[in-house]
């Protein structure tokens, strides 16, 4: 599908995507190029980047950006390389992330400070970089990728939780003062997501065991989590602001939820 924009009608909305190149990144994007806008990839993996960018074969609409979130400069480059093709910002979603899963005591203070330098140094950087290209124009919409880890505190995930908790309290901080100019910033926080990543890292075993504890009995796919996106930075989300939406299939609302008397309430 190829854009193009002419005098006698207003430019298409431009949508920054960071982790953009795969997964539930690029859904998203994908989701942005179904709904009329053009899109920035931005992503450290240079190499599935530019596949991604030969697979959507839209120029007029796509531009793949090699940037790594947690470096300000590359950044603000970046930023730079989507005003000077594009003109404008209308949507960023702060999706690129890393995880590290170890037990705690066996977690290093370079892998927690490699975990948040991407999770939460990323969105804050990239937030700073976007808004004020987006106040140019009167306004936007931030959406920050979270995790349901970082609404409960679960094994293996000290930093990763820890960092996607911070993401959730930073949205608050950044809807509370840039919504008053007009940006408004929200969070998706998925649940277990069917991507790629995940099918390799999951046993078996643990998606039985989040079967069993998900209300809905299953992962989300990366589909339903960009829908999610696109909504909170449709104007159908208008008044919608410092929001965390966890698409979850119900796990965060079931608690513990036992798997024997959640069997025994379904017989």
């Amino acid at each position: 599908m190829t854009h193009t924009s002419n005098s006698s009608h207003p430019p298409l909305p431009v949508a920054v995507v960071t982790g953009g190149a795969r997964g539930i990144g690029l859904a998203i994007a994908q989701w942005f190029l179904a709904h009329d806008h053009r899109v920035a990839l931005l992503d450290i993996d240079a190499t599935t980047l530019e596949q991604t960018n030969e697979r959507l074969n839209d120029p007029a609409s796509v531009l793949a950006l090699h940037c790594d979130v947690s470096k300000a400069d590359q950044v603000q480059a970046a930023v730079a390389q989507v005003v000077a093709r594009f003109g404008r910002i209308d949507a960023l979603v702060n999706n690129a992330g890393i995880a590290i899963f170890k037990p705690i005591l066996q977690t290093t203070l370079q892998e927690w400070h490699e975990v948040l330098a991407t999770n939460l140094d990323g969105p804050f950087i990239c937030t700073q970089a976007c808004a004020p290209v987006m106040l140019k124009t009167g306004g936007g919409s931030v959406v920050n990728i979270a995790s349901i880890s970082g609404l409960r505190g679960s094994t293996l995930r000290v930093a990763y939780g820890t960092s996607k908790a911070a993401v959730i309290h930073l949205t608050r901080q950044q809807a509370v003062e840039l919504g008053v100019v007009g940006i408004r910033v929200n969070a998706v926080a998925p649940g277990p997501v069917d991507t790629e990543m995940a099918k390799k890292v999951h046993a078996v075993a643990i998606r039985k065991d989040y079967h069993d504890v998900i209300p809905l009995g299953r992962y989300g796919t990366p589909e339903e989590i960009a829908a999610a996106v696109g909504f909170l930075c449709s104007p159908a989300a208008s008044y919608i602001n410092g929001q965390v939406l966890a698409a979850d299939g119900g796990f965060d609302a079931a608690g513990v939820g036992l798997p024997t008397l959640r069997a025994n309430a379904q017989t």
